[in-house]
């Protein structure tokens, strides 16, 4: 049976990649692409709905444009920030951490992901084998911080593994099937990444579209032992 995907966030780099690999796939029947931005015109296979996930009414008024009956197979929340052209930008010390800027990174990397479980959640299928994947980030571990710094980042992201574990156990009742997981896409050459280039080293900064074809093997090789565990772009888990 062919399989139908929704991708939140489906106009950033790594999220437009997702898409672009899934339209190719000829096992995927329909993809559900949903963005700040309109996006292109709809297809047979790709149909856009505009969400904004800092906006709790924008989600539930988004999932209400879907077909009643809808089931997905894969659903990817490829949502994320590290910095933009305003005011955030990783925190170096104690010293450049605000209130503001906590308030802003914990909304997108946490609490907007978390109310996409909440709405998205009940449109997994449940006959047969479903994930629903989140972009984590490695300095969201805790055991493996020894750099500090990266304040708010690094607890939204942590914050994030910890729901994607709450997701895995309280789904796990009502839907077996159903796989939840973090994934790292490694340091992507996108605008999120693009401060830091620099000090990357070489052969470790990706092309969206390999971290995507990387991340996309990683879901397929996923089981139900796996749910609630976090992953980087090449299978290795990423332990707390």
């Amino acid at each position: 049976m062919k399989k139908t995907v929704a991708i939140i966030g489906s106009s950033g780099a790594i999220g437009n990649s997702i898409s672009e690999n899934l339209i190719k796939d000829d096992s995927v029947k329909l993809i559900y692409k949903f963005s700040r931005t309109s996006g292109s015109d709809d297809t047979d296979k790709v149909k856009n709905i505009q969400i904004d996930i800092e906006d709790q009414d924008s989600i539930e008024t988004g999932v209400a444009k879907l077909p009643k009956d809808i089931k997905f197979d894969l659903i990817f929340v490829a949502t994320g920030i590290l910095h933009n052209d305003d005011d955030i930008f990783p925190e170096k010390s104690i010293r450049d951490i605000s209130k503001e800027k906590l308030q802003k990174v914990l909304l997108v990397n946490t609490i907007g992901p978390t109310l996409i479980g909440k709405y998205f959640i009940p449109l997994l299928k449940k006959d047969v084998r479903s994930v629903f994947a989140f972009l984590s980030a490695r300095v969201g571990s805790i055991s493996e911080n020894k750099l500090g710094g990266w304040y708010a980042y690094r607890a939204s992201k942590t914050a994030l593994n910890q729901i994607i574990k709450n997701f895995s156990i309280e789904v796990r009742r009502s839907n077996p099937n159903a796989i939840f997981v973090g994934l790292q896409p490694g340091t992507v050459k996108s605008y999120l990444s693009k401060p830091f280039e620099k000090n990357v080293k070489e052969g470790k900064l990706f092309t969206p579209e390999y971290s995507s074809e990387k991340m996309l093997e990683v879901i397929t090789s996923l089981d139900e032992e796996d749910s609630g565990k976090i992953f980087a772009w090449d299978g290795e888990e990423i332990q707390p």
